[in-house]
């Protein structure tokens, strides 16, 4: 049985799949000491960005980040994710307006009294400007279930594992290009299926601002638990 959940989450073979050689070089332990200090380096530099400035991205790259997340393991390998690029200014205005509508009624009446307080030091509240200046969003949706060429219904699974993955490399994927964002999860988000016209075995899980930081962005001063808060060897 775990074996086969194993199957199942790293992309599934069934008996009469294809196989084909795995397309990797071994490095040499030096190498691959200094990649993972290359990329630990560059992610300790990513930080959430909430100040935008208007300069447009290079063509291609929003296509290049997306195809990246894209390439996270999913169960049973049905990808059950679907990404949507705006760039329309109108359909930003349209997307602002509905998530500043859901967080108003967030912080007079869903949010709890420790959540807020927990918030309290950083620089957020209902007004989300950076979804209309910010070049570009990307909204992550999961697909729950999947409707096959017939009409019927189809399982996917891990479905929250399989797009928390993959959302996580688009995260990675943005910082590796130069770019900033911030994790908005405006919540309930059915109104990102509307604005999108997206189907109802969809549901949007975070909203990602995509572009250049303005000249004048600052950011919170934190820091992050050190290794022993967050990990043991056994």
């Amino acid at each position: 049985m775990v074996s086969l959940i194993f199957d199942l989450f790293t992309n599934y073979i069934p008996m009469n799949q294809e196989l084909i050689p795995l397309n990797y070089s071994r490095p040499v332990p030096e190498t691959v000491i200094q990649n993972s200090e290359h990329f630990l380096r560059l992610m300790q530099t990513r930080r959430t960005v909430r100040t935008f400035s208007a300069d447009p991205l290079p063509p291609g790259v929003l296509e290049n980040i997306v195809r990246t997340a894209a390439t996270a393991p999913s169960g049973a390998n049905k990808q059950p994710w679907f990404f949507a690029i705006v760039t329309s200014a109108n359909v930003k205005r349209r997307i602002r307006l509905a998530a500043e509508e859901v967080e108003s009624v967030n912080y007079a009446e869903r949010y709890s009294d420790e959540m807020l307080s927990d918030i309290g030091h950083l620089p957020v509240d209902a007004n989300k400007p950076y979804l209309e200046e910010a070049p570009a969003l990307i909204v992550i949706f999961k697909e729950s279930y999947r409707i096959d060429e017939e009409g019927f219904r189809r399982k996917n699974y891990y479905v929250n594992e399989s797009v928390g993955i993959a959302s996580g490399l688009l995260l990675a994927a943005i910082h590796q290009a130069g770019l900033v964002t911030v994790t908005h999860t405006p919540s309930p988000m059915k109104f990102m299926n509307d604005i999108l016209d997206r189907p109802q075995n969809e549901s949007a899980i975070m909203l990602l601002p995509v572009g250049f930081p303005a000249d004048d962005t600052t950011v919170p001063n934190i820091t992050r638990k050190p290794f022993d808060a967050i990990a043991k060897v056994y």
